[in-house]
Parts: C-alpha cells; structure tokens; sequence
C-alpha cells in the first residue's frame, strides 16, 4: 500500500480536499507539510500528539515538515471548537509558551535529518510586521463576510456571539499558508477535523492571491477527532489534562493513562499513534479478543508512547514503579519514583525523624484515635513500605524512610498515605 492507503487504513484521515490530487503530489515529490500549534499554555499535552505524529510519519516517509508555533496567532486565539472567547496572554507570555512547545516538538521530529529536516517556524514573525492597512487591503479583500459566516468554527458561535478579534482568526491561519506556500514552497496543511474551515480557506487565499500569475498546486488533510468509548474526553482524567512536560505529568502517570485504555480503545490507539506495523496490530488485536486479561496490547501501547514522549530510561522507571505498587515492594523505588507513584495520595509532612508509630498514624491523620490505631496494627491493617507491621512499640527510623525523605503508610488493602520528612 502506498503512504496514503496507510494513513487510511490507520483511520488518520477525515477529509482530503483532493485525494487523488495528494496522491499523485506525494507520490512524484518530495513535499513540504505544515501543521500550527498555539501557545495557549506552557506545554503540549496529548491531544496534539495525533498532528505532530502525523507530521512525523510524513517524515518517515521523505517529505519535509514544519512545525508552526503561533506566536502571532496565539494572541488571538482560534474559536473552533469553543463555545466562548479564549483569555488573552500578553505578547511576553505567549513568547514564553512558544519557546517551551518549541522545545517540545524537538523531542519528537527530527530537526536535524539532511534534506527532510523538520523546520520550526513561528506565524509572529509575519504577522506582527503587517500594519493594520496592509492586512486589510491585501488579505482581507479576499474574505467575503457570507463565506467567513459559512464555516463551522464561526457558525456554530453566532448565535452565543464571537469578537471580530476571534472572527479574524480564519483569516490569520490562512495567511500562515499563503506565507509557508511562498516562503518554504509548503504545499499541504494538515490539522483535526475541526481546521477543516480554516485549511480550506487557507488554500482559497492562496489560489486568489496567485490571481492566474502561476499555476497553484496546494491540499489540505484533517485527522479524526478522538474519541473514547466510554464517552468521556480523550487526554482527560480526573488528576486532569496529560501533558507532554514531565514536570506537569509525571513518566509513570503517563505511562498509568495508556496502559489503562480500554478495550474497545487500544487497537484504536496502537494504530494512532504508534508506528507498529499493521501485522504487529493485528497480532495483539488477537489478544485483546482472546485474553484482555493480560492486557498485553495495553502494555505495548504504554511502553511505545513513554519511549517516544519521553525516553527508555523513563519507561523503565515508569515500569519499576508499577511493578512496585503492585508487589507492594515500595523498599526497591528511589525518592524520584515514590514522588512520581504517590502524587496523588493524601500526604502528611513532620520535622519528626523518630516517630511513635501510634502517634504518627494519629497525627498524620491514618487513624482516628490511638484506640483505633492500637486494634488496626493488631489486626494487621498498617503497613510500612510494603510490609505488615504488628508492633504496637514500633517507633519509624531511619531504617523506614527511603533515602532519608519518604515512609509509605498503608492501611487496610488500597489506602496509602506518604509520609514527608524535612531535611
């Protein structure tokens, strides 16, 4: 099959705007893509991973693609897919943002690969040397007001109302492609199913700008929006958004949101965004159906992406920490790992170093009383780092805490409680 058919049957491609055309382009030349990314906030998350990989398998395949931070057009903001107005960043915020994506979409594309080395570029530089009159005169006469009306991301807020600042942004993103097509001979944008308005105006601009002076050859290509089947928001969880920083979110709750896909989800995933062959995706499909229980495509899903985003050395210790929560062998993870697999629990910190067990349970908030803490140690219920602990003289010393930092207090089979020391 050619690259086309692989995107297809991946199920990568919603709309085409001429799919024998592209075909035909890609096949003769090499080709320069572009796909935009605002800094909206300080970090990518995972519901820009599916345009930037797509980027990249055009890569693979010999084309040449640009990543375009928008810095001009992040100060604006794009209403598609929005009910209400974005917040507006000053110009200082978003250049901050657009370093930090910039940084980011390095990790992923390859900016350093001879003639097919990704390009980064950012929209700012263009549009914040237009004046007011050049924008109007050379690019807004191109825009009748009955076809701006006529797309999604405007229609579909007209009735709840949209600026003329959100109004415009159409006419931005489609001189980002007139601009790339002149500049950087960039011939297809790609972007989700909701940049359908946008990337079509955008090939309409150019055609108009041409004006019969030079034959125009350019396409547009939307992916899927991405769907769960369970409902609920791709890329969201109830800790929230996962994001590409690691400081944001974690390796190991990275590699926790794949590896808990659903069933009905993963073989969706594994062809989205991973670069495992069909024959592979088929073969763990087979798993799925015949023993979900083992969650073996999930794992391959989990291990795939955490490489990719990340680094081997992530999933390793994404892995390790895992493994360790289920054993309940915390005594093996390093003060890194237990920050990273016990951010979400409820935490207590003490200057205390020699802790009273009774006590510390108490004041720690593990037990209601030291009655209650008495009979849940007798019973069995408290545990130190992954061990059963009965002594009801038990004081918590050096030997209890990882790296000097960290106890791990477990009552009963599922509640744990991090204990932080100061140094």
């Amino acid at each position: 099959m050619d690259f086309l058919q692989d995107l297809e049957k991946r199920g990568l491609v919603n709309q085409i705007t001429d799919e024998e055309g592209l075909r035909k382009h890609l096949t003769k030349n090499q080709v320069t893509l572009y796909c935009g990314f605002d800094p909206t906030g300080d970090s990518l998350h995972i519901g820009h991973l599916l345009p930037v990989l797509l980027l990249k398998r055009f890569q693979q395949a010999g084309h040449r693609p640009i990543a375009l931070v928008g810095g001009g057009t992040g100060m604006i903001g794009d209403p598609s897919g929005r009910s209400t107005e974005r917040q507006l960043n000053s110009a200082e915020v978003v250049h901050q943002y657009s370093e930090k994506l910039k940084g980011q979409l390095a990790k992923i594309l390859n900016f350093d690969q001879g003639e097919n080395a990704a390009v980064a570029r950012n929209n700012y530089e263009w549009l914040s040397e237009m004046t007011i009159i050049d924008f109007l005169r050379d690019t807004g006469k191109h825009f009748g007001v009955n076809y701006m009306l006529a797309k999604d991301s405007v229609e579909s807020r007209i009735e709840s109302g949209i600026s003329f600042t959100e109004f415009s942004y159409m006419i931005l993103q489609s001189l980002d492609f007139q601009k790339l097509n002149e500049k950087e001979n960039c011939t297809l944008q790609i972007g989700g199913s909701d940049q359908w308005g946008n990337i079509t105006a955008g090939l309409e601009l150019i055609r108009r700008s041409a004006a019969g002076e030079k034959e125009v050859e350019a396409y547009g290509l939307t992916m899927p929006l991405i769907t769960k089947a369970d409902g609920s928001k791709f890329g969201k969880t109830a800790g929230g958004a996962i994001w590409l920083d690691r400081d944001k979110t974690s390796p190991y709750e990275f590699y926790q949101f794949w590896i808990n896909a659903d069933d009905r989800d993963v073989i969706k995933f594994l062809n989205y965004f991973t670069f495992l062959g069909h024959e592979e995706i088929d073969e763990l499909k087979k798993e799925v159906e015949s023993q979900p229980e083992k969650r073996v495509a999930q794992k391959r899903l989990a291990e795939e992406m955490t490489k990719l985003v990340h680094d081997e050395e992530a999933l390793t210790q994404a892995e390790k920490i895992s493994a360790a929560l289920f054993s309940g062998d915390i005594k093996q993870l390093t003060g890194d790992e237990i920050e990273q697999g016990f951010k979400d629990v409820p935490a207590f910190d003490t200057d205390t170093k020699d802790a009273a067990l009774i006590e510390l349970l108490v004041e720690a908030g593990i037990a209601s009383s030291k009655r209650q803490a008495r009979e849940d140690i007798k019973n069995g219920a408290v545990y130190i780092n992954g061990e059963r602990n009965q002594d009801l003289n038990h004081s918590i010393t050096k030997e209890d805490r990882i790296e000097d930092r960290f106890t791990i207090i477990r009552r009963g089979k599922k509640k744990y409680f991090l204990i932080r020391f100061s140094s």
